[in-house]
């Protein structure tokens, strides 16, 4: 059950694929047996991502991974861990996601996490800054580990993906806009601001890049606007404020590392964001796409139509839309269908033993599944959820060990079940003398 909750979060145990890079590549494959040897004792600065060949980020990353390693040659190592076949060496370095990079230094006990932009330049800009800062550590005595974390990130990010601020946009720009800000009021002279304008930098590309754009940083030269300074009650450098359409500005309390201007960003980002909708299951590429792009996916067989009527179906689709709201930040599937329609569905789960509703957590990737058991409301959906996502609870595997045949079905109307019509029978054309006679 422990290998189940790996999914829940790009897991790193799943059906094993091929890996996204070959002998051919500058990157080096790493794994338990060589990653000591390669890296641990190593003087050389190494750049590891940590992968699954399924994560479609990861596939996305491959090719610029590529060409920063091409570019890096002979400077900087880059490899790569099939995280989703040597878990256990991903979660030596408390890998969670994926894809998940690191930058091993003068300290590889303590290795960095990067959290720059995905690009191969953001790539190579980063490895280069973290060179410098090895080497500058070096010059000073130091060997205990580069700074690159804190200090040095910034190289990583674009300055364009700053947004310049100014008395005369900020409201058609920040207070009119259906997107989030999180907006930093500095001054030049600041050192403070000096140190977080590279993590501001770096953030504000991640942002950008993880949000869609639903998120922006912005800046504001407080000594220039005084007008914006002094309506946000800005008395210290750098001050942030986060920014929601309609309502007041909010106090940003965190960290000033670029890590903690995303964490953030993004909680601001996935608090917001609508949970997935609630689909019927009416054919094949329904069930298809959602079960395989996404990391889980919730299947509910509700009872017949004829058996609850409308407001009764109504009523278990709403718990089903306030747990996909609960658990949305998951960014799992969520799907119904109803009891007799989709039979081979209902048979490759087990579903049916414990009657209607009912409901079932599949994760396509292992081809893996777990029935809720308790009551079909918000506390035991919860509590089974929950429980999955802490290790516990028992899976089973998917019947066929492959998605099942799906019915293509007409949607439902949203009324209640009407019962199908009989023949009526007409006795007049019926010859009593004749049932008689087959009688005897």
């Amino acid at each position: 059950m422990r290998a189940f909750l790996g999914v829940l979060a790009c897991s790193l145990t799943v059906l094993s694929v091929h890996g996204l890079y070959s002998a051919s590549d500058d990157v080096v494959e790493l794994n338990p047996s060589n990653f000591n040897r390669e890296v641990m004792q190593s003087d050389s600065l190494w750049l590891v991502e940590f992968y699954a060949p399924w994560c479609g980020h990861c596939k996305n990353l491959a090719p610029e991974w590529k060409k920063a390693a091409t570019a890096l040659k002979g400077i900087v190592k880059v490899g790569a861990v099939d995280a989703d076949q040597h878990n256990s060496l991903g979660g030596q370095y408390g890998v969670r996601g994926f894809p998940t990079i690191k930058i091993f230094g003068a300290n590889k006990h303590k290795p960095e996490d990067y959290q720059g932009g995905r690009s191969s330049q953001a790539i190579v800009d980063a490895a280069l800054n973290a060179l410098r800062s090895l080497v500058k550590d070096r010059l000073g005595g130091k060997t205990g580990g580069s700074d690159y974390g804190r200090q040095s990130g910034g190289g990583a990010g674009n300055k364009k993906d700053v947004v310049e601020l100014t008395d005369d946009n900020f409201d058609s720009t920040v207070l009119d806009s259906d997107d989030f800000w999180m907006v930093e009021f500095f001054a030049p002279w600041c050192g403070h601001c000096k140190n977080l304008e590279p993590e501001w930098t770096a953030a504000a590309t991640e942002v950008k890049e993880q949000t869609k754009g639903k998120v922006k940083l912005g800046a504001v030269d407080a000594t220039v606007h005084q007008g914006l300074a002094s309506r946000y009650g800005i008395r210290g450098f750098p001050t942030i404020k986060v920014f929601r359409k309609g309502e007041e500005a909010e106090d940003y309390q965190g960290g000033r590392t670029r890590s903690d201007i995303v964490a953030r960003a993004m909680d601001l980002y996935s608090d917001n964001i609508p949970p997935l909708e609630l689909q019927e299951i009416l054919n094949e590429d329904i069930l298809k796409k959602t079960c395989e792009d996404y990391q889980l996916c919730i299947i509910s067989v509700l009872p017949h139509i004829l058996d609850t009527g409308a407001s009764g179906r109504n009523s278990y689709l709403e718990v089903m839309r306030t747990m996909a709201e609960k658990y949305k930040k998951k960014m799992w599937g969520w799907l119904w269908t109803e009891a007799g329609a989709q039979m081979e569905l209902e048979s490759s789960l087990g579903i049916g033993g414990f009657g209607y509703p009912a409901m079932a957590a599949i994760n396509a990737r292992k081809m893996k599944f777990a029935l809720l058991r308790g009551s079909f409301s918000e506390t035991g959906i919860h509590e089974f959820l929950r429980e999955l996502s802490v290790g516990r609870g028992s899976t089973a595997t998917v019947g066929g060990g492959a998605l099942p045949k799906i019915n293509t079905v007409e949607p439902w109307d949203g009324n209640d079940g009407v019962l199908p019509t009989e023949d009526d029978i007409d006795l007049n054309d019926v010859d009593l003398d004749d049932l008689e006679k087959d009688e005897l």
